[in-house]
């Protein structure tokens, strides 16, 4: 088996500067108690300003202004890891979150399906860079080793257990994960590596540590297993999303809303499955919350397409308050199955699928301005299409290009001028028992710009064409 850890170092400050669009701006994660409030974590723009990790933030104050100071969390920090757990379930079946601050993912089963581990560990370093978190990443034949390893290391693939155990007798005691207590009294010896630690009698260490020093070294040196619970990814999304400020427009919420449905597609690659139905709740400041609902004809859970369509309907959105929170909802996440495409596509390369241009429609137009037709059985054309919602079925096949497939909403008078009729009249007489009584010869026309048509005389009152519809 082959175990990857991904270590996120700097979880607490990303998981603010994913959801801020000024990330360049200088920023501090502060913490502790209201009488000595500490800098837990700066970014790159403060630390110039001579700002560090563990400060007091009166002593920052005093150093530099222009910076921002954002509370740390741990609600936010725990839904961003159960969001990169359900995003590695994508790549392993066995992701466990065993210790904080990182996954551990079995991937030997998974480089027949990734490809060799170099290029399976570059899409993780891509997917998590687009998700906006840092990360360094170890490979190693046991977890422990795995995770011991990456507090010092990032990109090492030791893939036997031989290599792996070379590489834990040059790591450092101090980032071998022992007790705090336990790392002082080896370094007080003059021990600097865990080689120089496991050189000494095993008798000698039981003794003088405690017992769990011994069962640390054995797991991590591969002579005990660890037991790890894996990661279930839940039936449901759920995230919310605190703004910096009250939003009053709906483009300052578009890098939000985009990261919130990036999310829920990473969310989705993880489950296998699509979403068909979410709500997007944006909470004001009093007042009940309000809820924009998506719905999509078909499953789908592409981040882009996502996107465009919650931009549709929330730019036809009246805030009646300014917005301080958003929260995303989606539970109905049925199976995704991808749009089946040949080899070669002969459509243009900006073309999209009609899947996706039905949703963008009725995302700009409304649900109710796009419609299907349905064929009933009548021979009178104005009664044999019907509209119908997107892909109910109807009650009559109709051969392709038999019948316009755009009928006007009433026949208008046709010149007859410049029109050719192709072919032989084709007669209806129908519609007597329900009053609507119709005797008309039909016939195909082209125009003289080459538009095809559908007209028909009627016999009832003798004259001239009257056009009812175009075909495609």
């Amino acid at each position: 088996m082959l175990w990857a850890c991904i270590l996120f170092p700097q979880l607490a400050l990303d998981s603010i500067l994913r959801e801020r669009d000024d990330a360049d701006a200088p920023l501090v994660l502060i913490s502790g108690p209201v009488q000595r409030r500490v800098l837990q974590a700066v970014n790159p723009a403060a630390a110039k300003l001579g700002l560090r990790a563990g400060q007091a933030l009166t002593a920052a104050r005093a150093l530099a202004d222009g910076f921002t100071c954002v509370e740390a969390d741990p609600a936010r920090i725990e839904q961003l890891q159960q969001l990169l757990a359900a995003w590695a379930y994508r790549f392993s079946a066995q992701v466990s979150r065993h210790y904080p601050r990182a996954l551990l993912l079995e991937v030997g089963s998974s480089l027949q399906l990734f490809g060799p581990w170099p290029a399976f560990e570059a899409r993780l370093r891509q997917e998590l860079a687009e998700l906006g978190l840092r990360q360094r990443i170890v490979l190693a034949s046991n977890p422990v080793a795995a995770r011991m390893l990456a507090n010092a290391h990032d990109g090492l693939a030791v893939t036997d257990p031989n290599e792996t155990r070379a590489a834990l007798l040059n790591l450092p005691i101090d980032r071998a994960g022992l007790p705090a207590d336990t790392r002082e009294a080896l370094m007080r010896m003059g021990l600097r590596r865990l080689g120089e630690v496991m050189a000494l009698p095993r008798d000698a260490l039981a003794k003088r540590f405690s017992a769990q020093v011994q069962v640390h070294l054995d797991q991590l040196f591969g002579l005990r297993n660890l037991g790890l619970g894996f990661y279930l990814p839940p039936d449901r999304f759920e995230a919310r999303l605190e703004l910096n400020f009250d939003v009053e427009s709906h483009q300052a919420l578009l890098f939000p809303l985009r990261r919130l449905l990036n999310d829920l597609a990473a969310f989705l690659a993880g489950r296998d499955c699509g979403v068909q139905r979410f709500a997007l709740h944006l909470e004001h400041h009093e007042g009940a919350a309000t809820v924009l609902l998506v719905g999509l004809l078909a499953a789908e859970r592409d981040a882009a397409m996502l996107f465009e369509l919650a931009r549709g309907r929330l730019e036809a959105l009246t805030l009646r308050a300014p917005v301080r929170t958003l929260r995303l909802l989606a539970d109905d996440l049925p199976a995704f199955v991808p749009q089946h495409q040949a080899l070669f596509d002969p459509r243009a390369q900006q073309s999209q699928p009609w899947e996706q241009l039905r949703e963008r429609l009725r995302a700009r137009l409304g649900d109710d301005a796009v419609k299907g037709l349905r064929a009933e059985a009548d021979h009178r054309p104005e009664c044999a299409w019907q509209g119908a919602e997107q892909g109910a079925p109807g009650t009559l096949l109709v051969a392709p290009g038999s019948r316009p497939g755009w009928l006007l909403p009433e026949p208008r008078l046709l010149s007859e001028a410049g029109l050719q009729l192709l072919g032989q009249a084709e007669r209806i007489e129908s519609g007597w028992w329900d009053g609507g009584d119709v005797r008309r010869d039909y016939y195909r026309i082209e125009t003289r710009d080459g538009l095809r048509g559908w007209a028909y005389r009627d016999l009832a009152q003798p004259g001239p064409l009257w056009l009812q519809g175009w075909f495609a």
